[in-house]
């Protein structure tokens, strides 16, 4: 063969190995970097999170979180548009930034030197550690030293990080803890806390902040006694992108100043979720359940419901007080949230009104009952719409999904899609292929549609 001719085969095989390649899928590990001048150019910012409690989580249709909160408002000082993607776990968090999916993980990350090594730390820095959960009714003998813990049952998840430090802890002080496991998929961390709050086991052990965000559902709590060292953490941006982390850390050294940072951490760790109402609603006077009663039934007409119902949600959501705000931002009567407002054509200030308000919560109803119209049972169309009314429609449905593939009927609320409502509280649910809607505190709901029922019934029978 001419020299020409094999020259000519050596770049024909060199472009079918490289055509190859890009067919298998491979990127080029070339990649442009991007920068806060690149960021500026296009107007937006493309930030990558974890769905939990703590950092990102949708709520009656609206995007919530500690992080999301604080991103949300670095973006809004740099004036770009905020565009966020959600990671099933901490590793594809960094796979998402290295490919340059995202450009900022907003998520604390845990500083060492690794890490360090290969990213830009920037932002807030937080300090993560794990406690020990304990009840602290009066009477209640709280434990303030590790060695305490020696004789003493601790309830935790098998084969959780909070099981591995704990069987570490043990060593360390020579053996004597109780580890009890709990070995059922169906009980999460928060029903442990739960049921050290109820009585019913006296310790478990959990991060930091999501006792702390624990604690403002179950004040009688006590989340100070650490056990492993603290570690920190804030979120990470890749190396080329040093003006990027430059801007976050000014922003982040004013925010630190700002009331901002001050009503994201009392929102989510030290205001009350389980609000103490007054009392109204809960005695009923002469047959009347509130003030309102006529409003109710002049707007249950348009459901088709029984009025003691819409009165029921009325009262789960404010107590009759059509002034309050919840933690959440849901305002008036019927807890309507400001955007949902917005959406069905109301001025979120006119909630304040109570007509208003139960017309916009009847509105909202009647378009959540339509979502479920193919459930054909009453009974079970009412339990899918208070459910959804609570959490909204996504998240119902992503229980609806996890029921069918686990062999439930996703038309069955109570022991079918209810179950899978309260495990969306965990990764491994809401990180499921059929969930699209990602993680939601699912107790509060599976609670919410119990509590409004039941007391429906008692309205029923004891008012005209």
């Amino acid at each position: 063969m001419h020299e020409t001719g094999v020259k000519r085969t050596v770049v024909y095989v060199l472009l079918i190995t490289l055509s190859a390649c890009n067919l298998s899928g491979k990127k080029d590990p070339e990649r442009m970097a991007v920068d806060l001048p690149q960021l500026r150019e296009k107007k937006e910012i493309t930030v990558v999170t974890l769905n939990a409690s703590t950092s990102y989580f949708i709520y009656k249709m609206q995007q919530m979180g500690y992080e999301y909160d604080l991103i949300e408002d670095f973006a809004g000082s740099q004036e770009l548009a905020l565009n966020i993607k959600v990671a099933e776990n901490i590793t594809r968090l960094e796979e998402m930034l290295r490919s340059g999916e995202a450009d900022l993980v907003a998520y604390p990350v845990q500083m060492d030197h690794t890490m360090k090594n290969k990213y830009l730390f920037c932002g807030v820095e937080q300090q993560n550690h794990l406690v020990i959960v304990q009840r602290a009714n009066k009477g209640d003998t709280v434990l303030s030293d590790v060695t305490q813990l020696i004789g003493k049952e601790v309830w935790v998840k098998k084969e959780s990080r909070y099981h591995e430090r704990l069987k570490s802890l043990n060593e360390e002080l020579g053996g004597g803890i109780i580890i009890r496991n709990i070995e059922r998929d169906t009980v999460t961390t928060e029903d442990l806390i739960e049921m050290v709050s109820l009585g019913e086991i006296r310790y478990t052990v959990s991060e930091n902040n999501l006792a702390r965000l624990n604690r403002t559902y179950y004040r009688n709590i006590h989340i100070g006694m650490p056990v492993s060292f603290p570690q920190r953490a804030s979120w990470i941006v890749r190396k080329d992108s040093p003006e990027l982390a430059q801007a976050v850390n000014e922003w982040a050294e004013k925010v630190s100043k700002s009331p901002t940072l001050k009503a994201a951490v009392k929102r989510y760790f030290e205001q009350s979720k389980d609000e103490d109402l007054p009392a109204e609603g809960l005695i009923i006077k002469k047959g009347d359940i509130s003030p309102y009663d006529d409003l109710f039934k002049k707007y249950a007409e348009d459901l088709g419901w029984e009025w003691q119902l819409l009165a029921s949600i009325a009262c789960q959501e404010s107590r009759f007080h059509n002034h309050l705000e919840s933690w959440a931002g849901a305002r008036g009567l019927m807890g309507v949230m400001p955007r949902t407002a917005r959406s069905m054509g109301f001025i979120p200030d006119s909630l304040d009104n109570p007509e208003t308000a139960i017309r916009a919560g009847v509105k909202c109803l009647i378009s959540f009952r339509d979502y479920f119209s193919n459930i054909k049972d009453p009974e079970e169309k009412i339990k899918f719409t208070l459910a959804a009314y609570n959490a909204g429609n996504g998240h119902i449905t992503d229980a609806r999904r996890l029921a069918s593939k686990h062999g439930g009927n996703p038309d069955i609320w109570e022991g079918n899609v209810a179950e899978y409502i309260r495990l969306k509280c965990e990764p491994e649910y809401y990180n499921d292929p059929v969930c699209k809607h990602g993680y939601l505190r699912g107790a509060e709901t599976f609670g919410y549609v119990s509590e409004v029922l039941s007391r429906y019934r008692f309205y029923k029978s004891r008012s005209g």
